[in-house]
C-alpha cells in the first residue's frame, strides 16, 4: 500500500505539521501530528477551544483488492481543570460516499496525563472502498475543550494529540479483501 497525502487542512494541522507513514506489512498507517492542541483559559485565544484536521489521502490499492478502516488507535495528552470537559471526534469517509464512520471520546476534569482510545468496527460494519474505484480517503479529526465551571481566568485546560516527544501517532488499521 502506498499513501500520498493530497491535502491537509485545519487549525490543528497547519501545513507541515502532519505526516503519514505506512507500516511495513501494509496493514496500518500512522498519522503524526506536531501542532494539534485545543485549549481554554490563561494564554488561550477565544478560537483555541476547537481545533480540527482534515486529511485527504490517496491510497494506492493493489489490483484485485479493496480496503476498509477496521480500527483506529488515538493517543494524546489531557490537562483538564475540575469542571472542564473535552471531546475528541473523528469522521472518516471515502470521497463521494454518504456513509461516514464516526467516533467520539469524552473527557472530564480533573485530568492530567496521557490518554489512549481504540475504536473497533465489527466486520459487518466495515465500509469498503468499491472494487476498482479510486477515491480519496478523508479523515477529519476534531478536538474541543469547554471550560465549564472551571476558573478560566486563572487556569488553562487543554486536550492535545501528542506523545511525550511532542508528536501523536494515530494508527488506522486496514482490513483488506479480494474483489
Amino acid at each position: 500500500m502506498v499513501i500520498d497525502m493530497v491535502s491537509v487542512n485545519g487549525s490543528g494541522c497547519p501545513w507541515g505539521t502532519a505526516d503519514v507513514t505506512v507500516s511495513p506489512d501494509s496493514k496500518a498507517f500512522t498519522v503524526t501530528y506536531s501542532a494539534f492542541t485545543a485549549q481554554v483559559g490563561v494564554g488561550a485565544k477565544p478560537i483555541d477551544f476547537r481545533k480540527n484536521c482534515q486529511l485527504g489521502l490517496n491510497v494506492h490499492v493493489p489490483q484485485g483488492f479493496t480496503y476498509a478502516i477496521a480500527s483506529t488507535d488515538y493517543r494524546g495528552f489531557a490537562r483538564l481543570e475540575r469542571g472542564a470537559t473535552a471531546t475528541q471526534t473523528s469522521f472518516y469517509y471515502f470521497q463521494g460516499d454518504r456513509q461516514t464512520g464516526k467516533s467520539k471520546h469524552n473527557f472530564a476534569g480533573p485530568l492530567d496525563g496521557d490518554w489512549q482510545r481504540t475504536d473497533s468496527l465489527g466486520i459487518g460494519s466495515l465500509a469498503y472502498l468499491p472494487c476498482g474505484e479510486e477515491r480519496y480517503l478523508n479523515i477529519n479529526t476534531e478536538l474541543r475543550v469547554n471550560g465549564g465551571w472551571s476558573n478560566t481566568k486563572k487556569t488553562t485546560s487543554m486536550l492535545t494529540m501528542d506523545s511525550t516527544d511532542g508528536n501523536l501517532d494515530t494508527v488506522y488499521h486496514v482490513a483488506w479483501k479480494k474483489c
